[in-house]
C-alpha cells in the first residue's frame, strides 16, 4: 500500500512557495542516522546529502547558528568562527540543540526554523550541485531541493568549509 505524502511545516512551506522538491524517506528506527547512511538509504552520493548542525558563539548576544555541511564532512569550528565573524564557536550538545530548535537531532532543518531567529550558513561545496538533500524537519525524511531555493528561503550565508 502506498504511503501518503509527508505533510509537515517543511513540505507545506515548500508547497506554498511553489518550490520543486523530492521527498526522500528512510527508516530512522532501523539505525539510519548519519547523513552518509541517509545518502545510502535514499540513493544519493554522500556529498549531496547535507546535515544541519547547531553552533553557538561564545558571545551572549549572538543568535544560535544553523550550519549546513556535506554529510561526510566535519566542521572546523575555528575556521567557521572566523567565517561567521565570532571569536569562538562550539557545537551545541544534543539536548541544547533540541531545546533551542524544538526539533530532534536527526531532524534538524533550517527550513523548519525560518523566521525563528537563527543565522543560517551553507558550506561552499553545495555550489557544486543544482540540488541537495537536507532534513525535512523530522527523523526519517529529507527533501531534495534546488540549492538556490534553499539559500533564498533560509537567507543562508555561504562559507568556505576548511
Amino acid at each position: 500500500m502506498a504511503q501518503p505524502p509527508l505533510r509537515n511545516n517543511v513540505t507545506r512551506l515548500l508547497d506554498s512557495r511553489k518550490v520543486k522538491y523530492r521527498l526522500l524517506t528512510y527508516d530512522y528506527a532501523a539505525g539510519v542516522h548519519s547523513a552518509v547512511e541517509v545518502a545510502a538509504a535514499v540513493g544519493l552520493p554522500p556529498e549531496q546529502v547535507f546535515k544541519t548542525l547547531v553552533v553557538l558563539a561564545d558571545e551572549p548576544r549572538r543568535k544560535p547558528m544553523l550550519v549546513i555541511v556535506p554529510g561526510p564532512d566535519t566542521l572546523d569550528l575555528r575556521a567557521f568562527a572566523k567565517a561567521a565573524g565570532v571569536k569562538k564557536a562550539r557545537m551545541a550538545a544534543h539536548n541544547e540543540a533540541e531545546a533551542l530548535t524544538g526539533l530532534q537531532t536527526g531532524g534538524m532543518s533550517a527550513l523548519a526554523l525560518i523566521n525563528k531567529g537563527f543565522d543560517v550558513y551553507l558550506a561552499e561545496p553545495a555550489r557544486a550541485f543544482e540540488a541537495i538533500a537536507v532534513s525535512a524537519g523530522e527523523r526519517g525524511a529529507n527533501v531534495e531541493l534546488p540549492v538556490e531555493d534553499l539559500v533564498a528561503l533560509t537567507r543562508a550565508r555561504w562559507f568556505v568549509l576548511e
